[in-house]
């Protein structure tokens, strides 16, 4: 059966299951230039039992063919046993309706899935505080999961047992692991100039550039398109960005002239920075860039290049930003987490001498 068909375009699409996999139905009118743009974005092959093509459902498909993306995978649910497998099902409709990332969806649901197929068939329903700890304790003792991982976990029940099993105190009673305090990891000014030299290919560098000089997450970078680029204002827009929040930064002048140039050799459509078969760049391809272009620098740290943005705060705070002015350039809701570039930052200690100088 069918289910949730969409219309794109010329393609009617929608889900089914064929020889026991999930996959995408496409139904559209004989046209083979068309069939040969589909390939480029989805494998796919014709079935005469269900007179259509269709690919195997991937959420890397469903992204590209703009599809929405699959929380958990059915064949995931199928395992689970009555009662917790409605449970499942339940949370999955709430977290929709209530708004959240598919990045928060996906987080949710797999801990909560990892947490029913260990109780098997008992109803997590009838747990008590006692029970439930127990289980947090065979997160830490058994499965040896860091303390972010429990945190993640424990998030995910405590909004399982809040908003479907109506029983928040539970989760609540039960102890978190301390965090371990982590200082972001930077490169120096010097760095990020040898970084942006290596890189030739205009593209690569221009995502590079923008990472650095506004700050962004790679999320905001691959989901930036053309019309959020003010060059009157000199601003740029960053939509729907992390906690779904919009704000603006300013665009560095000196990377205007660039852009142009890159406008006019790539001439993208909808993105700033779109991949070979169209829609947005990917965010693995953008970490492939950095992580190729750092080892060309020859810079040695052991950084990702959510780094930049990083090195972006602590590089205004040392040349004197305003800690409140870099929190909104951010889209930190808190100030204490800007304010963790204090401690990154190098000026002022740099300042202070050792008394073993003064000897």
């Amino acid at each position: 059966m069918r289910s949730s068909l969409k219309i794109f375009d010329a393609i009617i699409f929608g889900f089914d299951v064929h020889h026991q996999k999930e996959i995408i139905t496409l139904f559209f009118d004989k046209n083979a230039a068309l069939s040969l743009q589909l390939k480029k974005v989805l494998p796919i092959k014709w079935s005469a039992s269900k007179k259509c093509w269709y690919g195997l459902d991937m959420p890397q498909y469903r992204k590209a063919l703009g599809l929405p993306v699959k929380a958990i995978e059915t064949s995931f649910v199928m395992k689970l046993e009555e009662p917790n497998k409605a449970y499942l099902q339940q949370m999955a409709d709430v977290l929709v309706l209530k708004g959240m990332s598919s990045n928060t969806q996906n987080t949710y649901l797999n801990e909560v899935f990892n947490f029913f197929t260990t109780l098997g068939a008992t109803d997590a329903k009838i747990l008590d505080t006692k029970r439930l700890s127990g289980y947090i304790l065979y997160c830490h003792r058994v499965l040896k999961l860091s303390e972010n991982t429990i945190h993640s976990r424990m998030n995910a029940l405590k909004f399982l047992y809040e908003k479907v099993l109506k029983n928040g105190t539970l989760i609540n009673n039960i102890p978190r692991p301390k965090r371990k305090k982590m200082l972001p990891k930077v490169l120096s000014k010097q760095e990020v100039i040898k970084l942006i030299a290596v890189c030739e290919n205009l593209k690569h560098r221009l995502i590079i550039k923008l990472i650095y000089g506004l700050g962004l997450r790679v999320s905001e970078v691959v989901n930036l398109k053309i019309a959020d680029i003010d060059s009157g204002s000199m601003n740029v827009h960053i939509v729907n960005a992390k906690g779904k929040k919009d704000r603006y930064i300013p665009l560095p002048a000196t990377i205007l002239e660039e852009l142009r140039s890159y406008y006019v050799l790539f001439a993208p459509k909808v993105y700033l920075f779109e991949g070979p078969a169209g829609g947005a760049y990917k965010v693995r391809s953008v970490q492939a860039v950095f992580k190729q272009n750092m080892k060309r620098a020859g810079i040695i740290k052991q950084i990702g290049v959510h780094g930049l943005r990083h090195s972006y705060a602590t590089h205004l705070l040392e040349q004197g930003a305003d800690i409140r002015f870099i929190q909104k350039l951010l889209g930190h809701n808190s100030i204490k987490t800007t304010e963790l570039y204090t401690h990154v930052s190098h000026v002022q200690l740099n300042n202070i001498k050792s008394p073993l100088d003064s000897l």
